[in-house]
C-alpha cells in the first residue's frame, strides 16, 4: 500500500515563499516560528530575518513581496516600516513577516517571546 504524504497547508507554503524571498537578498538568521499550536498567537507564522543596513532590510522586503506575489499572486494584507527601515513588518494574515536592523532585531528578539513555537531555521 503507497504511504499517503501530509499535503502542506497555504500557510507553510506561503512561510517558506517569505524565507526563500528573504534569502535571496542574503537576509541573515532566518526563522520561522509555528504558532499554530499556540492558543493565544495572532497568526500561523511569523518569519523573521535581519538584514546589515536600511538599503538590505527594504531590498528584503520587497524581495519577499515579490516572490509571494508571483508564486501565489498575493499582496500583504497590511505593510509598516519603510520609512525607518529598523523592522518591515510584512503582514500575510496567517504569516507576517518581521525584516529586522540587526541592532533592532537584538532589542525586541520575538524569538524569546514565542519560545514555545517549534522554529526552522534557514
Amino acid at each position: 500500500m503507497p504511504v499517503k504524504r501530509k499535503s502542506r497547508n497555504e500557510s507553510d507554503i506561503l512561510a517558506d515563499l517569505v524565507a526563500q524571498g528573504m534569502a535571496d537578498k542574503k537576509a541573515e538568521k532566518i526563522v520561522s516560528l509555528n504558532l499554530s499550536k499556540i492558543p493565544a498567537a495572532v497568526c500561523n507564522y511569523f518569519v523573521i530575518c535581519q538584514g546589515n543596513n536600511r538599503n538590505q532590510v527594504e531590498a528584503i522586503a520587497e524581495s519577499v513581496e515579490a516572490k509571494v506575489q508571483k508564486a501565489l499572486g498575493a499582496k500583504p494584507w497590511h505593510r509598516e516600516g519603510f520609512e525607518n527601515a529598523e523592522w518591515i513588518l510584512l503582514d500575510y494574515v496567517d504569516v507576517v513577516a518581521h525584516i529586522f536592523m540587526d541592532r533592532t532585531r537584538s532589542f525586541y528578539h520575538l524569538e524569546d517571546l514565542w519560545a514555545d513555537s517549534e522554529d526552522k531555521w534557514y
